[in-house]
């Protein structure tokens, strides 16, 4: 049987075997069944990945072999490496190349057995069609050294709490009215949000989705208003007819309007707090509001959750200070996972959905970029102007909205997650298959601090194989938790154009399992329209806007349920991988290693369902087997049975063990995948959030909000 020491599974492959087709609606089971031409049956068991490097991943899976009908049935573990694409929209890897290193067959010194089912697994594993769940693969990967990020800075913004409807208006420093070409008139730039200065009457008036509002002041005083000049009138009417979809009026009525100038942050409660006990915790949240509000009872502080960050205070209008996520009561653990406030647990330090998170923020988004098509523009304001990157030899265009990076000689861009070079600041640009070599020196104070997390994995002389980790769009490891942002504040770009620069604060960014980073769902009524704005930058990446996320508990938007899939006007489209706004990759590609011998062969079209390849088959679930054989490290094979019992092979036959911690992790783990993978489709696929954003099904926590 399988000897020690197998290669390794990249968590496409590990999640490709967990789950053959999660496309599918029913739920496809492993173990899987293969069906040799000599007539040799081999059943793998959902593969068990231990380490993930970039694209690549090492892992092991349990097996069994007969070869008749008659023959004897061998059980066994093989080790593997194979190269994964990713698809975070779909929450699917896929399996592009695998290799079989080492086979054991615990019990059994048959050296010629080993080494025909070594050759066995070798020629046949890579002809499957392997595609499977991302969570099950972030689920049952062991624990591994996290990438974690430099020291980001937690000072806390300034947090404002309401008792009445309110909407934070941020200003990227003190307003800047400069006249706008395409609205011929001036308009406050430094602001995702609409505000036109009225050249008859002088005021200032903010759109809000269905509510306008108007001021004599940018900074203060605005009152709702249905009276509007003839020229807003027009705006207001090409602004409706822009909408994609209806919004609908808050039953509330118009918020108030809070203008910040500085980082800033707005907590509120639909009047006086009110609170609600957590089950089998001394906690307390404030069940009115739609923010993550907590009371613990022993010390009588207040605690709440900004962007993955935990800020305490004695009362709800502060001061505020920030806390380890690991230093928060222990009572915050307990909170029970498919409760009303279980999406804070990927922010609580040693949960299951906390490691989770840490674990999926290591997994890429994979891309195959053409030489030939693939291209970038790079637009300054003026002149390039650069300046040094501290603790790093390398310079950063300041007067562009792109990322450019000056290295020695070179210039480097990084697009949509693609790297790019040219001779000169201005271009022309192609693809590039090297990055500078000290971009991981990067710190997180300076803005061009998330390009660290766009990899080039390899690259032949027609195609890049290149992937970025959710670091690039702002989520960060941080100690034992995951954080949006960086927490510094970066001074935008001013000229005759404006630039801003990633924020971290502002916006109720949020965290779920399958979304990642979404936004504060009180601005889904329109109060952003980037056909007007134009820009980007305060989330990260050029062209990402994260979605709204959903109420996790039945929550309303004005009385009215938030479905998951009604994101409002923030998104230029609802794909989280921004790969798919461009037309010169392929994120499906099965075959990299006869593609990197002949980068012609056809791949899978992007954003589209693979066709089946040339030799490539899908392999059933194998029937009447239960998903129930495990392997460890060492190379022993154990089988669990409905009562919890363990029994290891040994040769021939199966024998009584003691219950193994690691087993009994291993099985955890593995029903958590299998019940957040069925969590996904029902909400992703039915499209009504219902009660708590995973929907009964879901185990685990708010991961990726």
């Amino acid at each position: 049987m399988f000897n020690p020491k197998f290669a390794v599974i990249t968590r496409s492959a590990i999640a490709a075997i967990s789950l053959l087709c999660a496309f599918t609606s029913s739920y496809a089971q492993w173990p899987k069944e293969l069906t040799a031409k000599n007539g040799a049956v081999i059943t793998v068991y959902q593969p068990q990945p231990e380490k993930l490097r970039g694209d690549r991943v090492d892992g092991r899976a349990a097996f069994s072999a007969q070869e008749s009908s008659e023959g004897e049935l061998l059980f066994g573990v093989f080790w593997y490496t194979a190269v994964i694409s990713t698809n975070r929209d779909e929450r699917t890897v896929t399996l592009e190349s695998i290799r079989v290193s080492e086979v054991k067959l615990p019990g059994i010194d048959d050296t010629v057995k080993v080494r025909k089912l070594k050759q066995l697994l070798e020629s046949e594993i890579p002809k499957w069609e392997l595609t499977g769940s991302l969570d099950e693969l972030i689920s049952t990967i062991e624990q591994e050294q996290a990438f974690a990020a430099d020291e980001l800075k937690n000072d806390p913004p300034v947090i404002h709490y309401a008792t009445q409807p309110t909407t934070l208006v941020l200003l990227d420093g003190e307003p800047r009215v400069q006249e706008d070409k395409e609205l011929k008139a001036k308009r406050v730039i430094n602001s995702p949000f609409l505000i036109i200065e009225n050249a008859t009457d002088k005021k200032f008036y903010l759109y809000g989705g269905e509510y306008w509002y108007v001021s004599a002041s940018v900074k203060e005083g605005y009152a709702h208003t249905s009276s509007l000049p003839k020229f807003i009138q027009d705006i207001d009417k090409k602004l409706k007819e822009q909408k994609k979809e209806k919004t609908v009026k808050p039953e509330s009525g118009p918020p108030e309007i809070l203008i910040s100038t500085v980082p800033a942050e707005l907590i509120q409660s639909k009047g006086t707090a009110a609170f609600a006990n957590i089950t089998g915790t001394s906690l307390l949240y404030v069940s009115n509001s739609d923010d993550d509000i907590f009371k613990y009872v022993d010390d009588q502080l207040y605690y709440v959750l900004i962007s993955g960050r935990w800020y305490t205070a004695s009362k709800l209008e502060g001061p505020w200070t920030f806390i380890e996520s690991d230093k928060l009561p222990a009572d915050f653990a307990k909170i029970p996972e498919g409760s009303p406030k279980d999406n804070v647990l990927s922010a609580v330090a040693g949960t299951a959905a906390s490691l989770d998170a840490i674990r999926d923020a290591q997994v890429p988004q994979t891309a195959k970029v053409d030489r030939k098509t693939a291209t970038c523009t790079v637009t300054y304001d003026g002149e390039p102007k650069f300046e040094k990157i501290e603790g790093t030899s390398l310079e950063l265009a300041m007067n562009t909205s792109s990322t450019v990076i000056k290295s020695g000689a070179k210039y480097y861009c990084v697009d949509k997650g693609v790297w790019f070079e040219s001779s000169k600041a201005k271009g022309p640009w192609k693809v590039s298959d090297e990055r500078p070599k000290e971009v991981d020196k990067i710190p997180a104070s300076s803005p061009a601090y998330n390009v660290k997390y766009v990899y080039i994995y390899e690259s032949t002389p027609e195609v890049v194989y290149v992937g970025y980790t959710p670091g690039y769009m702002g989520c960060y490891v941080y100690g034992p938790t995951v954080v949006y942002g960086t927490g510094y504040y970066y001074s935008p770009w001013y000229g005759p154009y404006y630039y801003p620069r990633p924020a971290t604060y502002g916006f109720s960014m949020h965290y779920n399992p399958w979304t990642g980073w979404s936004m504060g769902f009180h601005y889904s009524a329109g109060w952003f329209n980037f056909s007007i704005y134009g820009g980007g930058g305060y989330w990260g990446p050029p062209v990402y806007r994260p979605p709204f996320y959903p109420p996790y508990h039945g929550g309303m938007y004005g009385g009215r349920p938030v479905q998951i899939n009604h994101y409002g006007d923030i998104n230029i489209d609802r794909s989280n991988n921004i790969y798919n706004n461009r037309n010169d990759v392929s994120t499906r590609d099965v075959k990299r290693g006869q593609a990197s011998q002949n980068p012609s062969v056809s791949t899978r079209d992007r954003n589209t369902r693979p066709t089946q390849q040339p030799g490539v088959s899908q392999q059933p679930a194998a029937k009447g087997r239960a998903n129930d054989v495990y392997s460890d490290r060492n190379g022993n094979v154990y089988q669990r049975d409905n009562k919890g019992n363990w029994n290891q092979r040994d040769g021939s036959q199966w024998k009584q063990t003691q219950q193994s911690s690691q087993m009994n992790r291993d099985y955890q783990n593995r029903q958590r995948g299998a019940q957040q993978n069925t969590g996904f489709n029902q909400t992703n696929r039915g499209g009504n959030m219902g009660g708590n954003y995973g929907g009964g099904a879901r185990m685990g926590g708010g991961r990726r909000r």
